[in-house]
Order: structure tokens, then C-alpha cells, then sequence
């Protein structure tokens, strides 16, 4: 795969902003750990062991061309730190694929809905990634490939606990359901501190935008089952639509709220974070977050016309420091990071109202 190809922002489905409630819902993913039963973990796997996972997952892919027809397989130690660092940030694979590129590939989909990450925490990391609340959508699509991989691969598995995993925490199921989310009204209307809290409590984990280890930043964040032992995947879907369906209507209704007390006052908010978008000329990464969730906010609510949601999922990738010095062709101050961030934010912001 090119270096060309990683810069596409067009190529990723997940930015095309449609699907079911995709004003507040932005993603929805399925990831699934799997192991190969006689082979050590990663984290105690020699080179030679990591080899074979290899080339175990490439014969299967060899011998299931009518599935694996439009996917491309990437080796990810030919790749610069900053190539492997936008990937992240494109949500193409696991930060804990950027420390351990050695013998380690991803099997990627060429609309990027589908990644098989293969010798990072486990053996094989199967993530299936749509537009908006697709629960349902993105787990056929990941249970289609992991079955297609179970019929020549022995997992490790065990009947009392289900598929053996490196972390303790998803063993069982193996299956991580989540949602990436704009809250900006409960957050605006100050309810977003206690509803996290409540969603602690019902097994739910809160996370920011890449994930585990980061900040919730732009009133985006993203929910997940925390359990995957004594459950099964239907059950861990069900529980998490029912969340999300509550997150909603008290987003809506947060929202609605807003609107009715304070209009004007929304409206103004709204267009003072586009009119600093489209003229500044040095802007933080934190800044610009905050700002297009304010801008995003406005456009949600009509308040400030007709924006297509794919420029703002875009730029969420676009102001990252790795897309920025990638598409600069060189590393840069983190002084002249903020300077080529709003020059880029001010283009494709120009005449998008």
C-alpha cells in the first residue's frame, strides 16, 4: 500500500458521516481477540512463534480469495513511525501495533471497515468499523471473517471460559462493542459528569477519542462493554443498544433544551467557533477539538446551514500531528504544527457554508 493511500482521507467508510444517528453517533466497532491455541501469547512470543502466525493467517487468506478479494496486506515495519502513528488515527489499528511493528501485519479492507491486526496484544485482532449506531452491521461483518478464520485456525479456547486472551479482561467472548460519540449537549447543560459515573456502574467504559489511555477531548468519547466473560455477543450488543439508546434521548433532549433557553446564544457560539476556524493562523490541537465540536454542534442543530458531515469526521484526523507531518513530507515543531493545522483547517472550511 502506498504512502498515498494512508494520506486518502476518502478512503475510510467510517468518515462518510451517514448512518443511524450519526449527528451523535459517529462509529460503531466490533473488535474480537483470538489466539492460536499452541503458540505462546505475543507478549511471551519469540520471533520464530510470531512468524508462524503469519504464515498461518496467510495461508487462510490464500485459501479464502472470494472473501479476501478487496483486502490488502500490509507489512507494518515498512512503514515510518508517523505512517504507522496516522493509521491510529484513521482508526485503521491499536496504538500497541506502533510499538510492536516487527513481525506484525494488518489485513485491511480497502474501504478500511474491516482491519485484521495480526501479533499485537493477541495473535490475530479482528476490527469491523461502520458509520453511526450499526451494532448489529458491524458484528455480521466481524463474526463472517472470524468464522471464516475459525475453519483453519485452532484457537485457543476453553469450555468454561471461552476464547483465551493476553489481558484477563477479555477472556470469554473476546468481543469489544463501541460507539464513538458527540455529547456536547450533555456537556454544555453539565450532566455529563453524572451520567459517565452512572455507565461506570453498569458495566460501560468511558474512553476519548483513540481510546484506552486517552482523554475525552471535544465532548467526543468512546463507550464500551467492559465485560466479555459470562456473557455472549448477543448479549453484550443488546446491553449496549439499550445504553445507547438512553445516551440518546438524553443527548436529544439536552440538546433540545439549548435550543429552546437559548438559541441565540447557541447560534453565537456556534459561528464564533466557525468564524476563529476559518481565519485563525496558529491553533492547538485541544483548541481546534473544541471548536469543531462547537461548529459541529451548530451544523447538527441547523443553525448554521447545510455542512456535510464528511468534512467534519475528516478534519478529526486532519489536525493530528502525524497527518499534518505527513502530508508536509517532513516532522515539525510542535509551533509549526499549530501554524500548518489552522492553514489546513482554513482551507477546507473555505466556502463550506
Amino acid at each position: 500500500m502506498s504512502k498515498e493511500k494512508y494520506l486518502d482521507i476518502q478512503s475510510s467508510r467510517w468518515m462518510e458521516g451517514t448512518g443511524p444517528h450519526s449527528d451523535i453517533v459517529l462509529t460503531s466497532r466490533i473488535r474480537m481477540a483470538r489466539n492460536l491455541k499452541d503458540l505462546p501469547f505475543p507478549c511471551l512470543a519469540a520471533d520464530e512463534h510470531r512468524e508462524k502466525v503469519l504464515n498461518r493467517v496467510d495461508q487462510v487468506i490464500e485459501s479464502k480469495k472470494e472473501l479476501f478479494g478487496d483486502y490488502i496486506l500490509v507489512d507494518l515495519s515498512k512503514l515510518t513511525p508517523l505512517e504507522r502513528q496516522l493509521c491510529v488515527e484513521k482508526h485503521i489499528i491499536s496504538p500497541q501495533l506502533v510499538k510492536e511493528a516487527k513481525n506484525s501485519r494488518v489485513l485491511l479492507k480497502e474501504d478500511e471497515s474491516v482491519s485484521i491486526m495480526i501479533n499485537e496484544e493477541d495473535h490475530i485482532r479482528i476490527q469491523s468499523l461502520l458509520p453511526g449506531l450499526q451494532l448489529e452491521n458491524v458484528w455480521k461483518q466481524a463474526e463472517d471473517i472470524d468464522n471464516a478464520l475459525e475453519e483453519h485456525l485452532d484457537y485457543a479456547f476453553c469450555d468454561e471460559l471461552g476464547y483465551l486472551t493476553t489481558c484477563p479482561t477479555n477472556v470469554g467472548t473476546g468481543m469489544r462493542a463501541s460507539l464513538m460519540m458527540h455529547l456536547p449537549g450533555l456537556a454544555m447543560t453539565k450532566q455529563i459528569n453524572r451520567i459517565l459515573s452512572a455507565l461506570y456502574q453498569v458495566g460501560m467504559a468511558v474512553r476519548g477519542l483513540y481510546g484506552e489511555g486517552t482523554e475525552v477531548v471535544g465532548n467526543i468519547l468512546q463507550l464500551s462493554n467492559q465485560i466479555t466473560l459470562g456473557q455472549n455477543e448477543r448479549e453484550i450488543i443488546r446491553n449496549l443498544n439499550g445504553v445507547v439508546k438512553q445516551l440518546l434521548e438524553q443527548e436529544e433532549g439536552a440538546r433540545q433544551v439549548l435550543l429552546n433557553e437559548c438559541r441565540e446564544k447557541l447560534a453565537d457560539r456556534a459561528g464564533r467557533a466557525y468564524g476563529i476556524l476559518s481565519n485563525a493562523r496558529v491553533m492547538s490541537s485541544q483548541e481546534a477539538m473544541q471548536l469543531l465540536s462547537d461548529f459541529r454542534l451548530g451544523v447538527d442543530l441547523g443553525l448554521l446551514g447545510n455542512v456535510d458531515r464528511r468534512v467534519l469526521n475528516q478534519l478529526l484526523v486532519m489536525i493530528s500531528p502525524s497527518y499534518l507531518q505527513n502530508s508536509e513530507d517532513k516532522e515539525l515543531s510542535d509551533y509549526d504544527i499549530s501554524i500548518t493545522r489552522a492553514n489546513l483547517i482554513r482551507e477546507e472550511l473555505e466556502n463550506v457554508i
